[in-house]
């Protein structure tokens, strides 16, 4: 018995499962958590998986919550415990009065549990083996089963489980059966065998409303097709391989002539991620729309021809799904931590354009939109994404898009401009915004030709290595990046209800976590002005929100506070006025870490010196 109260919650919980991949655990995991949403309750889970194909353990959390926080909270309520290598680990997880599920099939010691959590032994391995003989049926029925008993402990409506069965295994009447089946046994026995429901319950509700359940990669690769992208190059390697995958699968279904049913799309998969950007940007430079996917270690790899993209103006689109480095690092696992190596790639002075989206909505606007970008400011663009928005469902408003919208391509040389007598020199700012006019190759047969190169050159493209020559064109490039901040997508600020003198900057993944944690720090009393970059070049109003409090936390995944060197880098602000809160074990970043950290530097703020009376 637990010498604590059991924790009692409706619609507002953490369960973890604790597997060993390669078990067949991960479908009947998700499977739960969609069909909490089938109760109208907003769920938010994350995979935790390790990098090779099985027998590790493997992690899959789900956070319950009525309220809609989509960010990882910290902490488990119940801990589904089926890996025998990380029990100990995973029982020491578990919150005060929570539960343990574990499969009691052969006896444990006293000395595995805790006093002060609810143990709920269920015999899957018994109601497994007295069922199928076929050790792989076992094996992936054990799932289903404890699938089962936990909708009859959570009391959750079993027929919701059995729809989202048979949607799984429509036309496949013989799998459907057996899994409904499955989930019986399991459900049958804890509403024979033990007190259900527990202190943890799911109750219908209409929460979820018109959002849809998407992982980022999915949206980003939807945002090019919506984008114009018709080249897509790439390497696989955690976590963006799915990038392109979810990019084939959209173009089979939107990018194929109806008539004639060819496709209107290439997609190579180059010998390394090298080769991948090169072939971008050949296809870029001919005209098309292109794009790769990778993460940090092919950023590495890359460098020289995002140098060449920068230094020659051609425009190139890079998704990069952030991981943890560096080196090989942790490959399935989360981090922000490529801001400075994307910001400044390649040799010489270089600066790029990042955009940070925070979930699957601003994934897929921003990845259509980085298109737009990369044509207008003849430049590579990065789209900064992670695991965690990356590989990981997330709740998020409808994908929507204008069906009005037109592309932009940029300043483009037409063919009839070029017998006008226009001045086209493809280095030659005619605007003032640093951005040249480009032409297409065969615009025309004998003017607006020119060599691209990577080498220094002047105005209109002729060899160069005249000093006064390459400080033209770079001081021109400087101003081209100038530019660049009024086209990216601005920072989103709030203001806290009362006037405050502290302040928070934060981006990408981060967001949900900060969203939530701003309501744990008003409890405790502290008020704190937000904003949350989407981009870089920074907008000015970032150096506003600088001027306007005396301190500001920068919120960020890795561990050196990348934005916030970035932020000083280009703001010229002191360091010191920047408070780094910074989270790098790969794993998501909670709101109970915010909150902790700003509010323990917070309160240590507030604390009055000892001063000695005067007599």
């Amino acid at each position: 018995m637990s010498d604590k109260k059991p924790i009692s919650s409706v619609n507002d919980f953490v369960v973890r499962f604790a597997n060993v991949n390669g078990s067949g655990s991960a479908s009947a995991n998700e499977m739960f958590a969609r069909a909490i949403l089938r109760h109208g309750v907003p769920v938010s889970p994350r995979n935790i998986f390790p990098s090779n194909i099985q027998g590790l353990p493997t992690w899959y959390e789900v956070r319950v919550t009525e309220a809609g926080h989509l960010g990882a909270r910290g902490g488990v309520d119940m801990m589904v415990a089926m890996n025998p290598q990380t029990w100990d680990k995973d029982v020491a997880g578990i919150e005060p009065g929570g539960y343990l599920f574990y499969d009691s099939t052969k006896p444990m010691p006293s000395t595995k549990f805790r006093d002060d959590i609810t143990v709920i032994g269920v015999p899957l391995t018994a109601i497994t083996n007295s069922t199928y003989t076929d050790p792989r049926q076992r094996q992936l029925f054990k799932n289903i089963i404890y699938l089962g008993a936990l909708s009859a402990l959570l009391d959750m409506d079993p027929k919701l489980i059995e729809q989202l069965i048979g949607e799984q295994y429509k036309g496949k009447e013989k799998l459907l059966s057996s899994n409904v089946h499955a989930l019986h046994l399991g459900r049958d026995w804890a509403l024979q065998n033990l007190k259900c429901p527990i202190g943890l319950r799911v109750k219908k509700s209409d929460k979820v409303g018109d959002r849809i359940f998407i992982e980022g990669n999915s949206a980003a690769a939807l945002g090019a097709v919506y984008g114009g992208a018709t080249v897509c190059a790439w390497y696989p390697i955690t976590p963006s391989s799915s990038v392109a995958e979810a990019f084939t699968a959209h173009c089979k279904k939107y990018r194929h002539d109806p008539e004639t049913g060819k496709a209107k799309y290439a997609i190579v998969q180059g010998e390394d991620e090298l080769a991948s950007i090169g072939i971008v940007i050949g296809a870029s430079w001919n005209g098309a729309r292109a794009f790769t996917a990778t993460s940090g270690p092919g950023i590495s790899l890359m460098t020289e021809f995002i140098g060449l993209s920068y230094f020659a103006e051609i425009p190139a689109v890079i998704m990069n799904i952030q991981r943890a480095g560096p080196s090989t690092g942790m490959p399935t696992r989360t981090q922000q931590c490529d801001i400075i190596a994307c910001a400044y790639a390649s040799h010489g002075d270089t600066k790029h354009v990042l955009l940070f989206p925070e979930d699957p909505a601003e994934a897929f606007e921003f990845a259509a939109a980085a298109f737009d970008l990369a044509e207008r400011l003849q430049t590579t663009i990065f789209l900064m994404l992670d695991l965690d928005i990356g590989m990981n469902h997330r709740l998020s408003r409808p994908l929507k898009w204008d069906d009005a919208k037109q592309y932009d391509r940029g300043k483009i040389m037409t063919a009839e401009m070029l017998e006008e007598g226009r001045d086209f020199g493809r280095y030659l700012d005619v605007d003032g915004d640093g951005i040249p006019y480009r032409t297409y190759p065969g615009t025309h047969p004998t003017k607006g030709s020119y060599f691209t190169r990577g080498t220094s050159r002047d105005r209109y493209a002729r060899y160069s290595e005249e000093g006064t020559v390459y400080a033209d064109n770079m001081q021109r490039l400087v101003r081209k990046f100038e530019t660049a901040q009024d086209l990216v997508p601005r920072p989103l600020q709030a203001n806290a209800e009362r006037p405050t003198k502290y302040g928070v900057i934060y981006f990408g993944s981060t967001s949900p976590a900060m969203d939530e944690a701003i309501g744990l720090l008003e409890a405790r009393g502290h008020q704190l002005d937000r904003l949350r970059i989407r981009a870089f070049p920074f907008h000015s109003s970032v150096a506003s929100f600088l001027a306007e409090h005396d301190f500001v936390y920068v919120v960020e995944q890795n561990r050196d506070s990348q934005l916030r060197q970035l932020i000083v880098n280009e703001n010229g602000i002191d360091p010191v006025r920047l408070v780094p809160i910074v989270h790098y074990d790969g794993t998501p970043i909670t709101a109970r870490f915010i909150a902790k950290a700003i509010g323990d530097h917070q309160d240590h703020l507030k604390v009055t010196p000892l001063r000695k009376a005067v007599s």
